[in-house]
C-alpha cells in the first residue's frame, strides 16, 4: 500500500473534529443554521447531464447528536451486530438483508425510507441505542428526489457518529448530500459484471484489485456520481477498472487434442468468480489520474464512518460481495471499541435472542407498504400493555416485542382417502385419454394442471378433477375497486356449492386474506399423505389474477380486467398422474364426520374400464368445428407495431433516468369467438406445444375457460418447506435444421442482453424467497441453463430457499406475486410504470395457476403462452424485458414470436 493509501486508510476512523467545511467551488464557513443550494444545469459541450448537486448542513442545536467520543480501554467485541436496513423501495434489498443475517449473527431491521420520522429514527439511534450501524439499500430513482430517498439524506447529513454503508442509490446519496453531483452515466448498466480496482481500504480488505485479479461486480444503475464534483470530504476508493463490461458465460478451451491439428472443444462456462491471487489493493489506484473513462465504484468520507459502493455485493454473480459486508461489521466493531465511551451500556440491554424477536417480527409483515410504525401498533409487549402514540416512543423497547401472527378459529379436521395403481396411464392411452374419459364429456367446472412435458424431469405429476364431493365450491372474486382504479380495498367474493347454492360477500382484507385463513383452518393428519411421492392432496385450484398485486403491496390498479380477478376450485375429489413411474393415483378427502367412499369406488371402475370409446370421444373433440359469427378473423393486437416500439422507447427513457433495471412490457391480442370446442383446442395445443406447467380450467358459470401452455415455474413450496421458483428471461426461436438450432441455443447463451435480463430476475427472486426464508438458505442451484421447448429455445434459471417455520403459504407467494419475470426491477416502481404504459389490465395474463393443497403446500406457474377465452372473446398476452440493451424493433419481434404458439393453435384447429 502506498503512502497516499496508509494516510487516507489512518483517517477511516478518526472522529470529526471541526464543523467548518470548505467545499471546491463554494466556499462557505458553514457555521449558521442550514443551508441548501440546489443545482440543474448542462455542462456545455460535455456528455454528462447534470441530475443536481446539492450542498446541505445541520444546525448547531442539532450538536447533541454528535458525541464527543474519548478513546477507551478496548472491550471484547460483540458476537452481533444490530443493523438498521433502510430500504429505499428496491426489489434486492432482502439479498442484503439475508447476508446480513448470516454475518452479524442476527438479522437486520428492514424498514423503509418514509416509515418513520427523523424523530423516531433519533429516538432509536440515540436513545434506546438499538442499532450499531445502517446500511442505505440500492433503490429506483435519484438522490436529489425527496420521495426517492426519504429520510436518508437527513440521516446521512446529522448521524455523524454512526457507521453507515450505502449501496448503489445509497452510496449516490452519500455524494449528493455533500455537493457531489450526480450525472447520467455514458451508458445505463444493469445486470452487468465489471472488473474493480481499489485503493485497500478496510472496506475492501481481503478483496483483490484491478484487471484479471477476480475482484468482478454487478452493477445496476444509470446514475453516477461524477467524480470531478467530488468535495474533499470524500474520498475516491474504488473505480471500474476498464470501460467495457464482462460476460457472464464464455468460450471456453477446454484442452487440444492429440493429433498433430489443434481442436478446440468448445464448452459453455459460468465462472463470473475466476481470481488470480492478489493482495488487496492495487498499484495501478493513480489518485492523480483523471478517471472520466471510468466509473467511481466507492467513496467515504474523510472524518465520518459513512461508505458508499456503487455496485451491488448483494447480487449472486458478484465475487466477494460477502467480504464487504463482513469488513463493515469489522468497521463497526473497531469503531464502537474505540471511540464509544458508553458501549458496554449501548450493548446492557441487548442479546441476540431479543434481536431475533424483532427478526422474526419483520419477516411476518411482507406487504409492499412495510409501515413499521404500524407493526409497533400491533405488537404487544409479553409482560404489559403498551399505548402508542406516534412521536411518544420513549417506552418502547424495540428488541423486546412479540407479535400475534395468524389468529385462526373454525378448525376443520379433514380425512384422506387414497388409491394406486401401478402402471395404469400408459395401458388405458396416458393423461390425455384419462381426463377425457373421466371429466371430458361436457369438461364444464374442471381443471387439469397437465405437465404435458416431462423431458428432462421438468415436470412428473398432473391433477385433473371435476365439479362433485360434499366439500367442492368455486370461488370467484372480483376487486372492488372503482373504474379509474383508484382503490384497492377489498372485494366481492362468490361462494357456490356442489348443490348450486351460492352467496357473495365482501372481503375487506381481500382475497389472499381469505385463502390463508381457509387453508389455516384445516386440521389433518399427516401421516395419512406420507407415502404420496406429490404434495397436491386436495384443496384450492385455480388461478391468481395480475390485479391482485394490490394486495402485494401495489399502490392501485390502474385499469379494471374484464375475467375475475381470482377463481379457484376446492377440489375434494382428485386423479393424480405420475409420469415417471406411470402411476395413477385417486383421492378423496372428507371431514372427519364421514366416510364417504362411492367417489372412490365409481372413478376406480371407470379407470379399470377406460377403452376404445375414449378414443373415440378423443376424436370428436378433435374433429369438432369452431363456430364464428362472422368470417375467421385472426387476432389483433390492441397496439400497433409502430405504437408498441414508442412504448419500448418510453421504457428505455425510464432505464436511462433510473427509474427502473427492467421494465416487462406487454400487451394482448384478441378475436371474437362465439361458439368454441375449447377442451379440443386445448389437445390441440398440448400436442404442438407441450409444456411442464400446462393447464386447462374450465369455470362454466362465468363463461370462462383457460388453455395455457406455460413452461415457467412461479412458486413452488413442497411438504418439506423448500420454496422453489423458475423464472424465464431470455427466448429465441428454434432453428429450422439441428446446425442453426444448435447455433441459435449458443447464440442465446451468450447473449449479454439476455444474461442481465435472466440475472436482474434471479436477484429480484432471491429477495422475494428472501423476505420469508431462513437467513442463508437462498441459493441458486441453477444459473442461465437453456431448455428447448416446440417453438422456442427459453433461458432459465432456479432459485430455491428454506420457508421460515412462522410464515404461510399465502405469505410466501404475497412476498413474490406478481412473479418478478413478468413486472422487472424494481418490482414496485416498474409496476406503476408499466400500468401507465400499459393501455389495459393484463387480467389473468401475467399471473398465476395452480394450487394450494389443504396441508399448505402449493405450486404456481407463470400465466404465458395462454389463450383466455370469456365471454365470446379469445385473448392471448405477450410482452418482453426492456433492458438498457433493448433495441426496440426487436423486442417487438420478440413478443410477436411468443404468440406463435397459441395463435397457431386456434388458427389451425379452426
Amino acid at each position: 500500500m502506498n503512502s497516499s493509501s496508509m494516510r487516507l486508510f489512518s483517517f477511516e476512523l478518526t472522529c470529526l473534529t471541526s464543523e467548518s467545511m470548505q467545499y471546491a467551488n463554494m466556499k462557505f464557513l458553514l457555521s449558521r443554521p442550514s443551508l441548501r443550494v440546489s443545482c440543474f444545469f448542462k455542462k456545455r459541450g460535455g456528455r454528462n447531464a447534470v441530475v443536481s448537486c446539492q450542498l446541505m448542513h445541520n444546525s448547531p442545536n442539532e450538536e447533541s447528536l454528535q458525541r464527543k467520543k474519548r478513546l477507551q480501554v478496548p472491550v471484547q467485541k460483540a458476537d452481533f451486530v444490530r443493523t438498521l436496513l433502510i430500504d429505499n423501495y428496491d426489489s434486492y434489498t432482502y439479498n442484503i438483508y439475508q447476508e446480513l443475517s448470516i454475518i452479524n449473527g442476527v438479522p437486520p431491521l428492514v424498514i423503509r425510507n418514509d416509515d418513520w420520522t427523523w424523530e423516531e429514527l433519533c429516538h432509536y439511534l440515540y436513545e434506546e441505542n438499538a442499532f450499531d450501524n445502517i446500511v442505505i439499500s440500492p433503490g429506483p430513482g435519484s438522490p436529489a428526489c425527496p420521495k426517492d430517498i426519504g429520510i436518508c439524506l437527513q440521516l446521512l447529513l446529522n448521524c455523524r457518529d454512526i457507521p453507515v454503508l450505502g449501496v448503489c442509490l445509497g452510496h449516490q446519496a452519500l455524494g449528493y448530500v455533500h455537493g457531489a453531483q450526480i450525472v447520467h452515466a455514458s451508458e445505463p448498466i444493469h445486470g452487468r459484471l465489471s472488473e474493480v480496482e481499489h485503493n485497500g481500504c478496510q472496506l475492501f480488505r481481503d478483496i483483490p484489485s484491478g484487471r484479471n485479479y477476480g475482484f468482478k461486480v454487478v452493477r445496476y444503475h444509470s446514475l453516477v456520481i461524477d467524480s470531478e464534483s467530488l468535495p474533499k470530504e470524500l474520498i475516491p476508493i474504488a473505480w471500474t477498472s476498464s470501460t467495457s463490461t464482462l460476460p457472464f458465460i464464455g468460450i471456453k478451451d477446454s484442452g487440444k487434442s492429440n493429433t498433430h491439428e489443434a481442436q478446440t472443444d468448445q464448452s459453455i462456462f459460468f465462472d463470473p468468480c475466476l481470481t488470480k491471487v492478489g493482495n488487496g489493493s492495487s498499484k495501478h489506484f493513480n489518485y492523480g489520474k483523471t478517471r472520466s473513462a471510468r466509473v467511481l465504484m466507492g467513496i467515504r468520507h474523510c472524518t465520518r464512518p459513512h461508505y458508499g459502493v456503487q455496485f451491488h455485493p448483494e447480487s449472486v454473480a458478484t465475487c466477494h460481495g460477502s467480504q464487504i459486508f463482513k469488513n463493515f461489521r469489522e468497521i463497526t466493531n473497531d469503531y464502537w471499541l474505540r471511540f464509544r465511551t458508553s458501549y458496554k451500556e449501548r450493548r446492557a440491554h441487548s442479546d441476540v435472542s431479543s434481536a431475533n424477536g424483532l427478526y422474526r417480527e419483520v419477516c411476518r409483515s411482507i406487504s409492499a407498504k412495510n409501515n413499521a410504525v404500524d407493526q409497533l401498533k400491533k405488537v404487544v409487549r409479553a409482560d404489559r400493555h403498551l399505548e402508542y402514540n406516534k412521536g411518544e416512543m420513549k417506552h418502547l423497547k424495540v428488541f423486546n416485542m412479540v407479535n400475534t401472527h395468524h389468529a385462526t378459529t373454525g378448525y376443520k379436521c379433514l380425512k384422506l382417502k387414497w388409491r394406486k395403481y401401478g402402471h395404469l396411464a400408459g395401458q388405458v392411452g396416458g393423461a390425455k385419454s384419462i381426463f377425457c374419459g373421466l371429466f371430458g364429456r361436457e369438461a364444464e367446472n374442471t381443471f387439469w394442471l397437465d405437465s404435458s412435458s416431462t423431458e428432462k424431469g421438468r415436470a412428473r405429476f398432473s391433477f385433473m378433477g371435476g365439479k362433485g364431493g360434499s366439500l367442492w365450491k368455486q370461488l370467484t372474486f372480483r376487486l372492488s375497486h372503482q373504474s379509474d382504479g383508484s382503490s384497492k380495498g377489498g372485494g366481492y367474493l362468490s361462494m357456490e356449492d356442489s348443490q348450486g347454492s351460492a352467496e357473495t360477500i365482501f372481503l375487506e382484507e381481500g382475497f389472499l386474506d381469505f385463502l390463508n385463513k381457509e387453508l389455516q383452518s384445516y386440521r389433518y393428519d399427516k401421516n395419512e399423505y406420507e407415502d404420496l411421492p406429490f404434495d397436491f392432496h386436495g384443496g384450492y385450484v385455480g388461478y391468481i389474477g395480475y390485479d391482485l398485486k394490490v394486495e402485494c403491496g401495489v399502490a392501485s390498479n390502474r385499469h379494471k380486467s374484464k375475467t375475475p380477478d381470482a377463481c379457484f376450485f376446492f377440489a375434494d375429489n382428485l386423479v393424480a398422474i405420475d409420469h415417471k413411474n406411470d402411476d395413477v393415483y385417486i383421492l378423496a378427502i372428507h371431514e372427519e364426520s364421514s366416510s364417504i367412499t362411492q367417489w372412490l369406488d365409481d372413478t376406480q371402475e371407470k379407470l379399470l374400464n377406460l377403452n376404445g370409446s375414449v378414443r373415440m370421444a378423443l376424436e370428436r373433440q378433435k374433429s369438432h368445428p369452431l363456430t364464428f359469427s362472422s368470417s375467421k378473423a385472426s387476432f389483433e393486437a390492441e397496439r400497433s407495431r409502430e405504437q408498441y416500439i414508442e412504448d419500448v422507447k418510453k421504457c428505455l427513457n425510464y432505464i436511462k433516468d433510473g427509474e427502473s433495471y427492467e421494465l416487462c412490457l406487454t400487451t394482448q391480442l384478441r378475436k371474437p369467438i362465439e361458439e368454441l370446442n375449447s377442451l379440443g383446442l386445448y389437445l390441440h395445443l398440448r400436442e404442438r406445444n407441450p409444456a411442464p406447467y400446462a393447464a386447462w380450467l374450465n369455470f362454466s358459470k362465468d363463461d370462462l375457460c383457460i388453455c395455457c401452455s406455460s413452461p415457467e415455474r412461479f412458486l413452488q413450496l413442497d411438504r418439506n418447506n423448500i420454496l422453489e421458483a423458475k423464472p424465464i428471461k431470455g427466448t429465441i426461436a428454434r432453428g429450422a435444421t439441428k446446425e442453426e438450432d444448435e447455433q441459435l441455443k449458443l447464440k442465446l447463451q451468450l447473449s449479454e442482453k439476455d444474461q442481465a435480463e435472466n440475472l436482474m430476475i434471479v436477484d429480484l427472486l432471491r429477495n422475494d424467497l428472501g423476505r420469508v426464508c431462513d437467513p442463508g438458505s437462498v441459493h441458486v442451484p441453477h444459473f442461465m441453463d437453456v431448455e428447448s421447448y416446440a417453438t422456442v429455445h427459453t433461458m432459465v434459471s432456479t432459485i430455491r430457499g428454506k420457508k421460515l417455520s412462522d410464515v404461510s403459504a399465502v405469505d410466501c407467494v404475497k412476498a413474490a406475486f406478481p412473479g418478478g419475470s413478468m413486472t422487472g426491477a424494481p418490482k414496485l416502481r416498474s409496476m406503476e410504470l408499466l400500468d401507465s404504459l400499459e393501455s389495459c389490465s393484463r387480467g389473468i395474463y401475467s399471473g398465476s395457476i395452480g394450487f394450494f393443497s389443504y396441508n399448505q403446500t402449493f405450486d404456481l406457474n407463470i400465466v404465458i403462452r395462454t389463450l383466455i377465452i370469456h365471454e365470446g372473446e379469445g385473448s392471448i398476452g405477450a410482452g418482453g424485458a426492456i433492458v438498457a440493451l433493448s433495441n426496440p424493433e426487436e423486442e417487438y419481434d420478440e413478443m410477436v414470436l411468443k404468440t406463435q404458439a397459441p395463435v397457431r393453435a386456434v388458427m389451425h384447429f379452426e
